[in-house]
């Protein structure tokens, strides 16, 4: 009784926060109506929020993409066709659908088509190589895969009973028709980043993001009705797809690109006056990292969002990125299993640019030792989440640390009067000669050398101290860092076990398709030996 009447009060208190929101706008009074009659025969879902959006917005542009525009009514009209079609092939409930494609308006047709037969859906990395999507195939049980042209020689060897490239979906969305509503919706897998070892599956329904989910992040984030977002972040990713999920609850006008540009990325803001840019860190960086004269004719006075997760956001990023676009970034932290765990805000970054901001609504985040208490506040401890969206598993049967109904996030960190620091993973932090470093405290300090462009710091092997510190750059353009320089930059300014025992030059670091460092590959790349340079 006591959990239903909670459960009523955070409902209603999410629907306080919505009717709040600048995502309900003064409109034509039968709009709401129309929205909500089309969504009744699929109930909340996800092809009844597209089927809300097209009767709601029918004319308004939902996706923007490299072949050009379409409306929400076309868009709709093209998903039914699709979804029959996908029926006629005998998909339906109980069908394991595999999607592997880029941004473009294909993802959004195929993944509400999809949905609307009833079928699981399963996100796959773009990154994969053959032998690695084979086994994500075999191990998620995927039955069907749906996948851009490019990927059409690896999709051939996957092991899919049946496979559909962008021309058989042309084919299928010019075929006419609509599909039956259906209320019970299928799964939506996503497939975690798969830096330590294979991607494992976190499922979810299709349904499960609920009222309290989105109104976490409206509370914080002034998104609107009919925004225009470039969606840079991957589809396929947690992130991106959230967003665009939430862009077509608010009939916003999605910009998408099948591949990342910086240049491109401004330039689609200035062209589509856009309000909203989406990104992982590592795409900020890069557009902030533009020659100056690039940032300077590219203007984008339109934008009021840059809403960046993903991977930790350092500190130089987030106060170059407020000095170039003023006060409109927003820092999410959480992850595949966690969802939503803290936003840090404009103001809050502006204050403390390395913090992960707040809890947001129906979130509890605490800070626990190894035995899962509390430790004293302001002390580092293991973050773990627990929220309106409760992690239940992966889905080859395995799950994260639980404690108390709190889910693990695989993160160390701390609070410091009700802000989130993270300190980074818990398998990242480096012991040497028995004192903790944690690697973006080192990271951080390092970004603010001139000529540095991009900064990793790793753990490798040492006889003497166990491990010792290993820095990866990549130099800006001209810059003539030397590795002495850089150990010179620490030592002035940190504890001398702090200091970078080697120090390599990459032309780039090694990222998988969703802007994740894969550090370990990097500790490999270094034998650690007693000829090392003295600090």
């Amino acid at each position: 009784m006591y959990r239903d009447v909670v459960s009523f009060v955070r409902r209603l208190t999410a629907g306080a926060i919505l009717a709040g929101s600048n995502t309900v706008a003064f409109e034509r009074p039968d709009r709401l109506p129309r929205a909500l009659l089309a969504m009744a025969p699929w109930g909340v879902s996800l092809p009844g929020g597209f089927a809300a959006a097209a009767a709601r917005y029918p004319d308004r542009v939902a996706v923007v993409d490299d072949e050009g525009s379409t409306t929400y009514v076309e868009l709709w009209r093209r998903v039914n066709a699709i979804a029959k079609s996908l029926e006629a092939h005998g998909l339906n409930s109980g069908t394991q659908i595999g999607l592997l494609c880029r941004n473009h308006r294909g993802f959004v047709e195929w993944l509400a088509a999809a949905a609307a037969t009833g079928a699981d859906v399963v996100f796959l990395n773009t990154g994969f190589a053959g032998p690695q999507l084979a086994d994500v195939v075999a191990s998620e049980g995927i039955d069907v895969v749906i996948h851009d042209d490019e990927f059409t020689d690896i999709v051939a060897e996957c092991g899919a009973r049946i496979t559909f490239d962008e021309t058989a979906m042309a084919v299928m969305a010019k075929a006419g028709g609509r599909v039956r509503p259906r209320r019970s919706q299928g799964s939506m897998t996503i497939l975690t980043s798969g830096t330590t070892g294979r991607p494992k599956g976190a499922a979810r329904r299709a349904e499960s993001a609920g009222i309290e989910g989105v109104a976490a992040v409206l509370q914080r984030i002034p998104f609107r009705v009919g925004d225009t977002q470039v969606i840079a972040a991957p589809l396929f990713h947690a992130w991106g797809l959230s967003n665009l999920l939430l862009g077509i609850s608010r009939c916003a006008t999605n910009v998408l690109a099948r591949r990342f540009d910086p240049a491109a990325s401004l330039r689609n803001i200035a062209d589509h006056q856009a309000d909203v840019l989406v990104v992982v860190p590592v795409m900020l960086a890069r557009i902030l990292a533009l020659p100056p004269a690039t940032l300077a004719q590219l203007q984008t006075p339109s934008l009021r969002v840059i809403a960046s997760s993903g991977s930790a956001l350092g500190s130089k990023v987030v106060t170059d990125a407020l000095k170039q676009f003023g006060p409109v970034l927003y820092n999410l932290y959480g992850s595949t299993e966690v969802a939503v765990a803290t936003i840090a805000t404009p103001a809050d970054l502006q204050r403390a640019p390395a913090t992960a901001g707040r809890a947001v609504f129906g979130v509890n985040v605490e800070i626990l030792d190894d035995d899962g208490r509390a430790v004293p506040k302001g002390s580092v401890g293991r973050i773990f989440v627990g929220g309106s969206i409760p992690f239940e598993g992966y889905t080859d049967g395995g799950q994260k640390e639980q404690v108390r109904g709190l889910t693990s996030s695989g993160d160390l960190g701390y609070f410091d009067d009700g802000l989130l620091f993270v300190n980074g993973r818990a398998d990242d932090m480096i012991v040497s000669g028995g004192e903790n470093v944690f690697p973006i405290e080192v990271e951080d300090l390092l970004a603010q050398l001139p000529g540095v462009a991009e900064v990793v710091v790793v753990g490798v092997p040492d006889e003497e101290f166990g491990q010792v510190l290993a820095a990866f750059i990549v130099k800006r353009a001209g810059a003539a860092l030397k590795a002495e320089e850089v150990r010179a930059h620490v030592r002035t300014r940190l504890a001398r076990y702090k200091v970078p025992r080697h120090v390599k030059f990459l032309k780039e670091l090694p990222r998988n398709e969703t802007g994740k460092l894969l550090r370990k590959s990097l500790a490999t790349s270094v034998v650690s030996n007693r000829e090392r340079p003295r600090s």
